[in-house]
């Protein structure tokens, strides 16, 4: 098995967890329709965004991972509205202008960033949480930052789309252990006037 697939089955990573709390409040301003989950593991987005009225194709390459997701949909009474697809992620071919939202939690895909934002369709939106360098001290994430975003970098990868929400920050998680982590909401629109939508507040 893969690092990942000992991960999953041994329970070192959160069977179900809860989606971000910034998805959370902006899903009501996303468009409806098809959407995308990138490295979904246990599911925390596809699931959320299946209960949500999406239809939705979930991406991992840890059979372990999408096996406990799948069971995690079936318990919610949404697993008729997810397709589970495992596949490499690096090199996965992502179709273009087809999902009206994109979600990643907690994985490094700026190097397929523009593949990614090139598969919403105009107006879609993208939602990307992930683990942030940091002088700070902090117990969770990748040990090194190689595999972490450095300040600011997940904003200027952006900055092609109508950014609506960005934060940095640390924070202490439900586990008690401290993390930094950044976050972006994003809009496939560009020009200098935009409309931005009221979002409840945290």
């Amino acid at each position: 098995m893969t690092t990942w697939d000992d991960r999953f089955a041994n329970g070192e990573y959160p069977q179900d967890p809860d989606p971000s709390s910034v998805l959370e409040r902006y899903v009501e301003t996303f468009p409806d329709g098809r959407a995308l989950d990138i490295a979904t593991g246990t599911g925390r987005n596809a699931v959320f965004l299946a209960s949500e009225g999406y239809r939705v194709d979930a991406i991992d390459q840890s059979r372990a991972g999408l096996e406990i997701a799948r069971e995690n949909a079936r318990e919610r009474g949404v697993g008729d509205r997810i397709e589970w697809i495992q596949a490499d992620v690096p090199s996965f071919g992502f179709p273009s202008e087809t999902y009206d939202v994109i979600t990643i939690s907690f994985y490094r895909a700026v190097d397929r960033l523009p593949d990614i934002k090139e598969a919403l369709r105009p107006g879609g939106v993208l939602f990307v949480e992930h683990h942030l360098r940091t002088t700070d001290p902090i117990e969770s994430g990748p040990s090194t930052d190689r595999y972490r975003f450095a300040a600011n970098e997940l904003l200027h990868a952006s900055l092609d789309m109508t950014v609506l929400y960005y934060d940095e920050r640390t924070e202490e998680r439900g586990d008690g252990r401290r993390s930094a982590t950044a976050r972006v909401v994003a809009r496939n629109t560009t020009g200098p006037r935009q409309s931005y939508p009221a979002v409840p507040g945290p």
